[in-house]
């Protein structure tokens, strides 16, 4: 109920509603805080009238004004109410609930203030009042009636009431005689409040007490209340009980109301029915409510779980990218030491490289020095013939040790600066463009059962992505088994949500599912759906594999040739599995042809009789007799052949393995062919001589019992 607090409290005072009265808007007031905002508009003079003369008028005035017209009854869709029209706005400021409050009238004497103490007696009003709802801001001229024109609201008054009540402290049993201990039940019946002890001794349970009813003292507080109900009066005749409504004013009324006043010629209905029907329309609407307070109550404890699920999440991201950037950082400081590595070996290699050169000139130019030294020594000597016999010598160690120091010698083997130039450009463009991308894989999609379906052997799945994933998606990809309880393998890999799957299997559950990925990876399965392939197959002659002699009609169930060579036309439907059994009319038939009907690969050869080659198992007639034909190899002469009318059966048997072939509903000599597996196509043979037409989606023939193999496949 604490909810319920700011709906009982005035938009004026802020307090809990005292004597509320209704105005014309529907909004409630305390009858002392009307009396406050009233403002008194001038005698004589109609806001109309002085802003056509613009007698002195401020720029707050026109403001009202416009307000005014704003809230005028034609513009607002309020009815006129009790005579009261429609008044200027005044200043206002902030109430206590947030709601416009206007300043109160001037300082009334104190003996209107003593008179404001007793409901019953309130003083009189100013002429040309007018009262201006602080919740909608609608201005009222009051009549001479005052605030007694507006209806009281007695029920918001007994909310107030009990509310107030149920706040306050525990009841107090009424017959304990020194400190009244707490009530635990009342008599409905007595009206009196009883603790334990004093209902034991005064109320005892026997005799014509035993029929009493006690109640807990909290509704036996609110009967106490409810009980005497006060019985309303008119607004307009006070002598008179409230016993209609109007529905056109939507306001109860008086019998005199109905007589005398503008009720009289609109549609009324007792106060009781409309009351009962008020309530219901009320207890409907609450229930409408309640169901959108209990959706909002769900969405709350989904937004709390939501927050908790994020705060654990930003954990865990945060966990992530502190243990990325870390990784990243590791990643910078192994390569720093390897390149500080790089930079120290080049280091000591340049210091060693200047070292041996310094070593070497200093041992060069020790002996050059010495030599220099020596050759001083000997030009001092003062012996010719002495001096010419080292003489050329000496001047070729001085040319050879001249030449050495010439050969490179006096050049750096090595510069001082190293050739090293770290290049972390593309890495620093890479830090700064470092950011939030695809973190995790798609979840998985949700397979959307209304639009998959299976159509003879074909099956179309629909999918897409859950409603609250914001996670991007690069394409699909669709698996399905085979058909018996087998691997998975692709059968789609794309964007598209939607796909169909042809050339499976008749009379086969395929089960199916379907993942998404981006960048990131492969999310996870949808949930398998099992998809039921058709029982019987349906197929016609397939014109895009037929030869181009050959001629179709009849939708592609009827077929004939325009060549005298025979050619050759398949269906369009292959078979792998299962028992399939299919019948072909002989619609016309000339001059003895011999047609051949049978299977066949689907890379047979078009141009010659069915059977020729060895991608074809056939059985050929003509008017007397058949035979069964395979790579050119004609076996089993039968007796029996066909004309116009007949009609040629074929029953392939993949539990089995065999071909067999009927001509009028009997089976034409043994069973033509064994060893039957793989792909098989319907096929025939034939010229223009001929013209048949295909029958399928039939059942197997009375005469052929499947065998053991075959109890748990059903006839496609």
């Amino acid at each position: 109920m604490d909810e319920m607090e700011e709906e009982l409290k005035c938009p004026v005072c802020g307090s809990f509603f005292r004597e509320p009265i209704i105005l014309p808007c529907s909004h409630n007031i305390c009858l002392a805080c009307a009396r406050n905002i009233l403002v008194q508009t001038p005698d004589a003079e109609s806001p109309q009238s002085s802003r056509a003369s613009g007698s002195g008028l401020s720029d707050y005035d026109y403001l009202d004004l416009d307000k005014m017209s704003l809230y005028s009854e034609a513009d607002s869709g309020y009815g006129s109410y009790g005579g009261f029209v429609s008044a200027p706005t005044t200043p206002c400021q902030k109430s206590p609930n947030g709601v416009r409050v206007f300043p109160p009238a001037a300082p009334q004497p104190p003996a209107q203030h003593h008179l404001l103490g007793h409901p019953g007696s309130l003083p009189p009003i100013p002429r040309n009042s007018c009262i201006t709802c602080p919740q909608c801001h609608r201005s009222l001229n009051l009549d001479e009636r005052g605030l007694r024109g507006f209806a009281k609201n007695r029920v918001l008054e007994g909310v107030v009431d009990r509310y107030q009540q149920s706040k306050t402290a525990a009841l107090k049993c009424q017959l304990c005689e020194k400190s009244p201990k707490e009530a635990t039940v009342m008599c409905e019946q007595c009206d009196v409040f009883y603790c334990d002890p004093c209902r034991l001794r005064c109320h005892p349970p026997r005799g014509p007490l035993a029929k009493h009813r006690l109640v807990p003292p909290a509704h036996g507080r609110v009967s106490r209340r409810t009980s005497p109900r006060k019985i309303s009066t008119c607004t307009e005749h006070e002598l008179e009980n409230l016993s209609m409504y109007c529905v056109q004013c939507k306001m109860p009324v008086c019998y005199q109301c109905l007589e005398e006043g503008k009720h009289g010629t609109h549609e009324v209905k007792a106060l009781g029915a409309m009351w009962k029907l008020h309530k219901g329309q009320l207890s409907q609407a609450l229930n409408i409510l309640s169901d959108r307070a209990n959706e909002a109550k769900e969405f709350l404890v989904q937004l709390r779980n939501m927050v908790q699920h994020i705060q654990e999440n930003g954990v865990e991201f945060e966990a992530c990218l502190v243990a990325q950037c870390d990784a990243l950082i590791d990643a910078l400081n192994r390569r720093k030491a390897q390149l500080l590595t790089r930079v120290n070996k080049e280091h000591e290699h340049k210091l060693k490289v200047v070292r041996d050169q310094i070593s070497h000139c200093t041992v060069k130019l020790r002996q050059t020095t010495g030599l220099m030294e020596y050759c001083v020594e000997v030009i001092k000597e003062n012996d010719p013939s002495g001096f010419l016999q080292i003489s050329d010598a000496l001047i070729r160690r001085v040319h050879m040790t001249e030449g050495q120091w010439g050969m490179g010698t006096l050049t750096p083997r090595m510069t001082s600066d190293f050739d090293l130039t770290l290049d972390s450009g593309p890495l620093l463009q890479t830090i700064h463009q470092l950011d939030f991308v695809q973190m995790k894989v798609p979840v998985a999609p949700m397979l959307q059962l209304e639009e998959c379906c299976t159509i003879n052997n074909s099956a179309t799945l629909s999918w897409k992505q859950p409603p609250l994933s914001t996670i991007a998606v690069d394409g699909y990809i669709l698996e399905l088994d085979d058909g018996n309880g087998g691997q998975y393998r692709e059968v789609y890999v794309g964007t598209e949500t939607i796909c169909t799957v042809d050339g499976l299997h008749y009379n086969s559950t395929y089960m199916s599912r379907v993942k998404a990925f981006n960048a990131s990876g492969v999310g996870q399965y949808s949930k398998i759906l099992a998809m039921q392939t058709s029982e019987i197959a349906w197929f016609t002659f397939d014109p895009a594999s037929a030869h181009p002699d050959i001629i179709l009609s009849n939708d592609n169930l009827t077929v004939t040739c325009n060549s005298y060579d025979d050619r050759v036309v398949m269906g369009n439907s292959g078979f792998s599995r299962g028992v399939h059994y299919w019948e072909i009319t002989v619609d016309r038939y000339d001059n003895h042809p011999d047609p051949a009907f049978g299977v066949a690969r689907g890379d047979v050869l078009k141009d010659v009789m069915l059977g020729k080659d060895d991608r074809a198992w056939a059985m050929y007639v003509d008017n007397n007799r058949s035979w069964f034909m395979h790579n050119n190899s004609h076996t089993n002469r039968t007796d029996g052949g066909v004309s116009k009318g007949a009609t040629v059966g074929v029953l392939l048997d993949f539990t089995r393995g065999i071909l067999i072939f009927l001509i009028n509903d009997e089976q034409q000599g043994p069973v033509a062919f064994e060893g039957i597996e793989g792909l098989y196509y319907p096929a025939i043979s034939l010229n223009r001589n001929v013209q048949v037409t295909l029958h399928t989606g039939l059942p197997i023939p009375d005469f052929y019992t499947p065998g053991e193999a075959d109890l748990s496949a059903s006839v496609c």
